[in-house]
């Protein structure tokens, strides 16, 4: 038996996402002809409160058509330094929106009003124009910690003032939605433009959705054509995201269960020195000096039939829904020897 903790996007299609996906009527959605494109689309705009939204191979794409249609060459994005859009996604930031970008250090990965007010440029030719401020929700290399509503609010009143746009990197969103008991309205409410990814603990095998205005979505959409991201027949895919949107959102607790068991395991672990705070499905920790480096470590989880990841200077756990009760406890026994 092979566990599989390198990351959420592993997960296969359950026998009814499967039957979904068979059974999807399909048409041209290029022409806006595919039946479950649309349905998908209207389905993720109506639950974020938002007027439109577009289905995309990645979130990556979103993410980046996002930028491109906030930002002009020249322009600068406020985010975390730990931000997935800086850190992980090829270098789109420069080469698509051929924009500039400002980074604040913060507590694992979650800014502060302040901390953006203090980085917002002044209207001065020898800066770029601050144009767009990027949140990630959970963030990723911060052990996905989430931000709640009440986090985001204060942030989303200094952007109104100063007439900046909010994008929210929502890779990971459900599971702070579901972590936070909040509701996806909440979030639609205060950010122009939201990307959620339907691959990762949604369990869909490809795919994330950009969410915006109307006017936002036309604009992406011509985007997206010249990114290459148009699809034909897209429906199975499509279908696939709106099963994961209907029927695994509430499941993301049990992830969130496990990997709180995981964390607590690791604090008798005496080659663990740190371990980031765990609030949803990731538990990253860092190991003590002169126990094991992280690329030894994770082959000697790799020869015990246990895969992941150094990151971050450490190890990350991603937990999903192809990770069940019984490789936790075989994952416990193991890190219990070594």
């Amino acid at each position: 038996m092979t566990i599989d903790l390198r990351s959420d996007t592993v997960t296969l299609p359950t026998a009814a996402m499967k039957a979904a996906m068979f059974n999807a009527p399909l048409g041209d959605d290029v022409y806006g002809e595919d039946a479950s494109v649309n349905a998908l689309q209207q389905y993720a705009a109506e639950l974020f409160g938002m007027e439109a939204a577009l289905f995309c191979p990645s979130g990556t794409m979103t993410n980046q058509i996002a930028l491109k249609l906030h930002l002009q060459p020249g322009d600068e994005v406020i985010c975390d330094k730990l931000a997935h859009i800086y850190n992980y996604e090829g270098g789109g930031i420069a080469l698509n929106a051929h924009a500039s970008v400002r980074l604040i250090e913060s507590l694992n990965g979650k800014m502060t009003a302040e901390q953006i007010a203090a980085n917002i440029n002044p209207d001065d030719i020898h800066y770029p124009v601050t144009r767009l401020v990027a949140i990630e929700n959970t963030v990723n290399k911060g052990g996905g910690i989430c931000y709640k509503v009440a986090d985001v609010e204060p942030i989303a009143k200094l952007c109104r003032e100063k007439g900046l746009p909010m994008h929210l990197d929502g890779a990971r969103l459900f599971n702070a939605l579901v972590a936070n008991k909040e509701q996806p309205r909440q979030y639609g409410q205060l950010f122009d433009t939201v990307s959620i990814c339907l691959s990762k603990g949604l369990g869909a095998p490809v795919g994330s959705l950009l969410l915006g205005s109307r006017a936002h979505i036309r604009k992406a959409l011509r985007i997206r054509k010249a990114m290459g991201g148009g699809m034909r027949q897209a429906g199975m895919l499509a279908a696939a995201g709106l099963y994961a949107l209907q029927n695994h959102v509430e499941r993301l607790a049990e992830d969130h269960r496990r990997a709180a068991i995981i964390a607590r395991h690791l604090t008798a672990c005496n080659y663990v020195a740190e371990i980031l705070p765990v609030e949803t499905n990731i538990v990253v920790f860092k190991l003590q000096p002169g126990t094991y480096e992280p690329a030894q470590f994770s082959e000697i989880l790799k020869s015990k039939g246990i895969l992941a990841n150094p990151f971050a200077g450490g190890i990350r756990f991603v937990t999903h829904l192809d990770f069940n009760d019984e490789q936790l406890d075989t994952l416990l026994q193991v890190l219990k020897v070594l």
